[in-house]
């Protein structure tokens, strides 16, 4: 199975427009991408929904929210 780049997760929360837990964003993960999806990064790979999550966190890429956090285009790295 081919890696998923976090870009594309960060793409589709922006798209959606919603506001994710941290359950309701595994869950959208899932659904889109399926239960065996491997995602990688720019400085890591072959992570689950799971641990993408706790990186992205991590780097700030999440946007705190009333009722959880979204994203922004302007989380997401160009290079």
């Amino acid at each position: 199975m081919a890696s998923i780049h976090g870009h594309e997760v960060l793409t589709m929360m922006i798209e959606s427009g919603e506001q994710y837990s941290e359950e309701s964003l595994i869950a959208a993960i899932t659904a889109r991408f399926g239960d065996e999806a491997r995602f990688h990064t720019c400085s890591a790979a072959d992570m689950t929904a799971a641990e993408l999550l706790a990186f992205l966190a991590a780097r700030g890429k999440f946007i705190p929210q009333a009722s959880g956090f979204s994203t922004h285009e302007s989380k997401i790295c160009r290079h």
